[in-house]
């Protein structure tokens, strides 16, 4: 799907994922094209108004799944950026929504060791490391990071 370029004098804004947003967020999620899962997970969490877009000009640029199932805390289990729009801060600012919108005294993400553009990203975010969790990747450890947020 063909997508129109940004306009830069169009203000940006974080909102709560709406359905007819998903085409989008799986037209720039690669990983999404691979694994039909990962769009029926998308659309879940949009119904269930645990996921946040960025949008511009009606584009949406990212997007980032919340949850609240993580030991009763709050879990940011993905974070995606249209490839145009990555290292241009959509990233930061939806962590910084992600904040805003959790109902617990922590904030929760994880990404693979192997990770590094991610483990840049959630340091940048102000995220500690907090734990390891072996055997979900082989021979690639998942790497849990926490920020208190109240």
């Amino acid at each position: 799907m063909s997508q129109q370029a940004p306009d830069p004098s169009a203000p940006r804004l974080i909102r709560e994922a709406r359905p007819e947003d998903v085409p989008a967020m799986l037209g720039f999620d690669a990983y999404a094209s691979a694994h039909p899962e990962r769009g029926q997970a998308l659309q879940r969490a949009v119904e269930q108004r645990q996921c946040w877009v960025e949008v511009e000009s009606a584009r949406v640029l990212g997007y980032l799944l919340l949850s609240h199932d993580f030991f009763d805390q709050g879990f940011v289990s993905l974070v995606v950026v249209a490839p145009d729009q990555q290292r241009r801060g959509v990233a930061l600012r939806l962590l910084a929504a992600a904040q805003q919108a959790c109902r617990t005294g922590k904030l929760f993400i994880s990404t693979n060791r192997s990770n590094q553009a991610a483990r840049a990203l959630i340091a940048k975010a102000g995220f500690q490391p907090s734990g390891v969790v072996e055997n979900l990747d082989p021979g690639d450890p998942e790497l849990i990071y926490f920020k208190p947020v109240r």
